[in-house]
């Protein structure tokens, strides 16, 4: 019998985003401002998450594998709730960690991905490099190559990767490069790259409008060797992979496209967990503010305000559970299921946290309240993994049928 979908949270996923919101509210809230300001990674609350088994390998792979496929979209709900810049710091691991689950042989991801996380006495960071310089959205200009040398049996990368959170500062980097140029997107592949590899660099590290706290930098490769079974999924499938498109056969999608269907419910989980965060302080504070002997909570003009955000964030909150079950129980997004969530609720989050700003009035506007840095991160979310323009037109050129540009 299939499986239905349900908007009823099993008992165990309950009690987990119960924990996780309760680490948010002591731990990461009371942080918030201070690592804004700093911009710095916040190692201490990194290693506090590992220490109460938060951030361990061990949850992604019991939150991934829960049945409701809504597990891990509820942790990263309750994180972002409490801070977007801090939770990206802690949870980005999770975006190399989907690379890994989504290209790797079980023998890959058994060594790979303890050595992502590290220990709870010395947490380490992973990074998915995809984007560089010259294609961001682009997926298919990517100019990092990656040559087979082998009379070594090594892989050689050479390139620049851009906009990588935790790139430079990770234990493990996942980059994408081009094996085989002349087949666009179809010729690439995802690599490891082990700590301490030579050759491998932090370049410039971005100083951004929102998420302050999350590092993001670039990742310069020169000459950068690697064992020829760090490719994802091993070598001898990834060159099956190249005859069957090379005779005209059809093929699943390349390596960064697979990652990021697998991260876009979980995007809009986090778009979301900001969202919500800015709606309870608006609402908190439009019930206690008074001007003309009235709380502006009884105004129309706030009390709507107020309605549409709670509705564009529970309408956000459906389309991102759906694709989350879906995703699950194995159900194609036949309509782009998955970037309608991270569409919809990325562009909430701008929405909601604007209109929180206008609420507070000149106080939302200033750092003293924290909406000010809600709408700072939440900007970021129509814009990485995808923006808003190829969400629409991934989920056009699917009802469609049509190639859309």
């Amino acid at each position: 019998m299939d499986a239905t979908f349900s908007m009823e949270v099993p008992e165990e996923v309950v009690h987990v985003r119960d924990w996780v919101h309760e680490f948010a509210e002591d731990v990461i809230r009371p942080a918030a401002a201070e690592w804004d300001e700093r911009e710095e990674t916040p190692w201490p609350i990194i290693q506090e998450a590992a220490k109460v088994g938060l951030y361990t390998p061990d949850l992604f792979v019991q939150m991934a594998a829960e049945a409701s496929g809504l597990g891990m979209l509820v942790v990263f709900e309750e994180m972002f709730w409490g801070d977007a810049g801090i939770a990206l710091s802690v949870l980005a691991t999770g975006l190399a960690a989907a690379a890994l689950a989504a290209n790797g042989t079980p023998e890959q991801l058994g060594e790979w991905l303890p050595q992502m996380f590290g220990t709870p006495d010395e947490p380490k960071l992973a990074a998915f490099c995809s984007s560089e310089p010259g294609a961001g959205s682009d997926v298919g200009a990517v100019r990092t190559r990656a040559v087979y040398d082998e009379a070594a049996d090594e892989w050689v990368l050479n390139g620049t990767k851009t906009w990588a959170t935790n790139g430079g500062i990770a234990n493990v980097h996942v980059v994408v490069a081009s094996v085989d140029p002349e087949l666009g997107t179809r010729g690439q592949a995802s690599f490891i790259v082990p700590p301490g590899t030579p050759g491998l660099s932090q370049g410039q590290k971005f100083k951004k409008h929102g998420i302050r706290a999350s590092h993001t930098a670039e990742v310069v490769l020169d000459d950068v060797r690697i064992p020829g079974e760090l490719i994802l999924g091993g070598r001898e499938r990834f060159e099956q992979r190249l005859a069957k498109i090379r005779s005209g056969q059809r093929t699943a999608s390349q390596a960064a496209m697979m990652t990021f269907e697998r991260t876009r419910p979980v995007v809009g989980a986090m778009a979301l967990g900001i969202a919500r965060a800015a709606y309870e302080y608006a609402l908190q504070y439009a019930c206690q503010r008074e001007q003309f002997g009235k709380k502006i909570a009884e105004f129309q003009a706030i009390a709507f305000k107020l309605a549409d955000m709670k509705s564009r964030i529970d309408a956000s909150r459906m389309l991102v559970w759906r694709a989350g079950w879906m995703q699950r129980n194995n159900k194609p997004f036949s309509s782009a299921e998955g970037s309608m969530a991270k569409l919809f609720a990325s562009e909430t989050a701008v929405y909601v946290t604007d209109e929180a700003i206008q609420i507070l009035g000149g106080n939302g506007y200033t750092r003293e309240y924290p909406v000010e840095r809600m709408h700072r991160d939440a900007k970021i979310f129509t814009i990485f993994e995808g923006t808003s323009e190829i969400q629409r037109l991934v989920i056009g050129r699917a009802l469609t049928g049509l190639p859309i540009r």
